[in-house]
């Protein structure tokens, strides 16, 4: 997804080549560490009758980990054609097709369409949208619960790869940016729609941030900034 000069370029860089490539490696390999984390998160122990919004998806690892844990919906909504073909398939295949509602565009752009759920995922995706505040808004509106976000540290180490990797991106002509938000920016966001920053999780190269809607058992605030700035 992208917003506002990339709308169509989705297709491209997620094309149906990519998504097989992926599907294959996730039949073969598993789930990746930080995908695996985060629908861990996001179910909090018990995902028996969540409903589920997966915003970028990708081939629907995360909401099919939590499906298969007991979560009742999903709504997966992708801006890639191919990668939303791709994980619909899926789904189908594994028995999921009924309980999975895809829906193909910028969540920005559609989010007056998708209704509240319990958890939101975003496994890897704020990387690849320019306004964060604006994607980490609207998916934090639609949280009831929980909302889980996968992006990079918050170091100069990953800002110098995310600049090689856009680099190499120009030379090979592509729309596509990376991005390595600030994680205050990606914090301002979700407690600006009611959230707050419950931890950050290191997982390899990755990083986890958790939000929750306050209730009386959750941590005071400021507690998730702490553990931001010891994780990197």
């Amino acid at each position: 997804m992208s917003r506002p000069d990339c709308a169509c370029c989705y297709d491209v860089e997620f094309d149906d080549r990519s998504a097989r490539r992926e599907l294959e490696d996730d039949r073969r390999r598993g789930p990746r560490p930080a995908t695996r984390a985060l629908a861990e998160a996001l179910a909090g122990g018990d995902a028996t009758g969540l409903s589920v919004l997966d915003i970028g998806a990708g081939i629907g690892t995360v909401h099919r980990l939590l499906l298969e844990a007991g979560a009742a919906t999903v709504i997966d909504v992708d801006a890639s054609r191919p990668y939303l073909s791709a994980a619909e398939a899926e789904a189908t295949r594994l028995g999921f097709g009924g309980r999975v509602q895809f829906i193909h565009g910028d969540f920005v752009a559609v989010v007056p369409e998708v209704p509240e759920v319990d958890v939101v995922a975003l496994d890897r995706v704020a990387c690849c949208y320019p306004d964060a505040t604006g994607l980490i808004g609207a998916a934090a509106s639609r949280a009831r619960r929980r909302l889980g976000v996968v992006i990079p540290p918050d170091n100069w180490l990953a800002r110098i790869a995310v600049g090689s990797v856009n680099a190499w991106q120009i030379l090979q002509r592509s729309r596509l940016r990376m991005q390595c938000h600030r994680h205050r920016v990606i914090a301002a966001a979700a407690e600006g729609a009611g959230l707050r920053w419950i931890r950050t999780d290191a997982i390899g190269v990755w990083r986890l941030l958790l939000f929750e809607r306050p209730t009386a058992a959750a941590p005071p605030a400021g507690a998730g900034r702490a553990q931001a700035q010891a994780g990197g």
